[in-house]
């Protein structure tokens, strides 16, 4: 049995549709609570990586009277001259958030960890995501749509975020919290797709 530990419905929805039509896959939800901070002088793709499999190894906790078990755990995060934007604190945190990344390339980094109670395998996405410039009128549209909370960066690819994207070179459910390429990959690892 797969299990997802996550509380993202992208996440949800994009493994929902990795595994459509799979006969017999199917994944059960954890709700996993971990906290996201970067520790001191953590580069950004260690900490998204230590995110994603401290969420998998949460989650299999949760499951390890059930020896067949397997927990997907994920973590995306933006970042922008090294720095990570987690989410938004509130609207301010938000608009400070998209004022910095316009104009701009950012990176995008997610990372999956798969494991069982007797193995783990990983697997890391980078994409980069081009803004145009945003006016402070557009900004102050964005925020206040709602779009931003709860989401790295304070933006949504897949909403209207992706009217002010001018380039994406990546994966775009990547970028939207799932990389599915890597995700695939080593789902078919554990014999989950064929």
């Amino acid at each position: 049995m797969l299990y997802l530990a996550s509380k993202s419905p992208r996440r949800r929805e994009l493994l929902g549709r990795l595994l459509a039509g799979q006969p017999g896959a199917e994944f059960g939800l954890l709700d996993i609570d971990i906290p996201e901070h970067p520790l001191p002088d953590e580069a950004a793709e260690d900490y998204v990586r230590r995110v994603a499999r401290e969420k998998a190894g949460a989650g299999l906790l949760h499951v390890v009277g059930n020896p067949s078990a397997l927990v997907l755990g994920s973590d995306t995060e933006v970042v922008l001259d090294g720095e990570v934007f987690g989410k938004p604190a509130d609207d301010a945190d938000a608009a400070s958030m998209l004022r910095r990344l316009s104009g701009r390339t950012h990176q995008v980094i997610s990372a999956v960890y798969v494991v069982s109670a007797s193995r783990e395998l990983q697997a890391v996405s980078r994409s980069e995501v081009t803004f145009t410039e945003l006016t402070p009128a557009q900004i102050d549209a964005y925020v206040a749509s709602g779009e931003p909370h709860g989401r790295a960066g304070a933006y949504a690819i897949q909403g209207l975020a992706e009217a002010f994207t001018t380039r994406l070179s990546g994966s775009y459910s990547g970028v939207m919290g799932l990389p599915l390429y890597e995700t695939a990959t080593l789902l078919r690892e554990f014999g989950v797709l064929k």
